[in-house]
């Protein structure tokens, strides 16, 4: 990083959380990404959804709901903002209506931090977004691996004839060499489907699957194992769909699947991806229409500052090996 401002949340000590305006933690909002570690970066579009809307307002919610956090995380053990300068960066452009130019947008945008060497955290909008997203990670860093966090698989090849959906994204991804699916893996995908080909055609194009019953027969440290082992030393990006999470922790999202994951077993999950070389992430798929006490945001932000947590224990590894964790390329 450039020898410049450092940048940190609002000392909550001093103001009380709930003042200001809305930005993750109360981070500042810029976009000096010269002097930035990590950007958090709404995505707020909702036009690839195939069910419920409501999405586009997903970012405002998380953001809202993650003026609760604070600096340290124990489990971890890594005080974030010692080791990293984040930032705000605001919302990329979107086109309601209009998925296409959106993705362009999205896309342009998002790539421009990549080039900064500034790593991403999104916050979304329905999971749709993930294409532009893989796009502008891939310009810049190649093909990659991709962990992700799910109840569907989101390889379907079309909805109601049109190729871009949020149930899509990683099909198409893979079509455009987006992901390296040898080193890429799928997990918690449950549910009804409309045919054995919605989980099979994932294993077809490369990805490894878990589903959900998979991971309750084998335990979340074996699965834990299997994603590692998986992406190896390979360039990663994480996508996390709260749907992945039990509806009963999270009601707000777009296509829910009972029988899912806790919050306390989704940070289990993200603490142990711990030491990949993780290039950007996302947490996806927040309704606030449809959560009822902002259970939802509060998860999806929790999981943003797992995630955040991470990359700052990464970098202190990296200057610091006695610290924990493998270092980051």
């Amino acid at each position: 990083m450039a020898e410049g401002p450092r940048y940190r949340p609002a000392n909550s000590f001093e103001t009380p959380r709930f003042s200001g305006i809305r930005t993750f933690m109360r981070l500042p909002h810029n976009q000096d990404l010269p002097n930035s570690d990590v950007a958090v970066v709404g995505a707020p579009f909702d036009t690839g959804a195939t069910f419920r809307s409501g999405a586009r307002f997903g970012p405002a919610g998380i953001r809202a709901a993650s003026h609760l956090l604070r600096p340290y995380n124990p489990s971890l053990g890594v005080q974030v903002f010692d080791h990293l300068s984040v930032i705000d960066y605001g919302d990329v452009p979107v086109v309601p209506g209009y998925i296409e130019e959106s993705y362009e947008r999205i896309g342009a945008g998002l790539e421009e931090l990549h080039r900064s060497g500034t790593l991403p955290i999104v916050l979304g909008g329905d999971h749709s977004i993930a294409l532009p997203e893989l796009r502008a990670a891939a310009a810049v860093h190649g093909p990659i691996a991709l962990v992700q966090f799910d109840a569907h698989a989101d390889t379907w090849d079309s909805y109601f004839g049109k190729q871009h959906t949020h149930g899509t994204p990683f099909r198409r991804a893979v079509e455009e060499g987006l992901l390296d699916t040898g080193r890429s893996i799928q997990v918690g995908m449950r549910g009804s489907l409309y045919e054995p080909a919605d989980i099979e055609d994932s294993r077809e194009m490369g990805f490894e699957v878990i589903t959900t019953d998979e991971v309750r027969e084998t335990g979340i440290p074996s699965t834990i194992e299997r994603i590692r082992q998986r992406v190896g030393d390979a360039k990663v990006y994480v996508s996390f769909d709260v749907d992945f999470v039990d509806p009963a922790y999270a009601p707000g999202t777009g296509t829910p699947e009972i029988g899912g994951f806790t919050s306390r077993e989704s940070q289990e999950f993200v603490r142990g991806l711990s030491g990949l070389r993780l290039v950007g992430c996302d947490v996806v798929e927040v309704y606030p229409a449809y959560d009822p006490a902002e259970i939802t945001a509060f998860l999806a932000a929790n999981v943003a500052h797992e995630l955040l947590s991470m990359i700052a224990l990464q970098r202190a590894s990296a200057l610091d090996p006695a610290v924990g964790g493998d270092s980051v390329g």
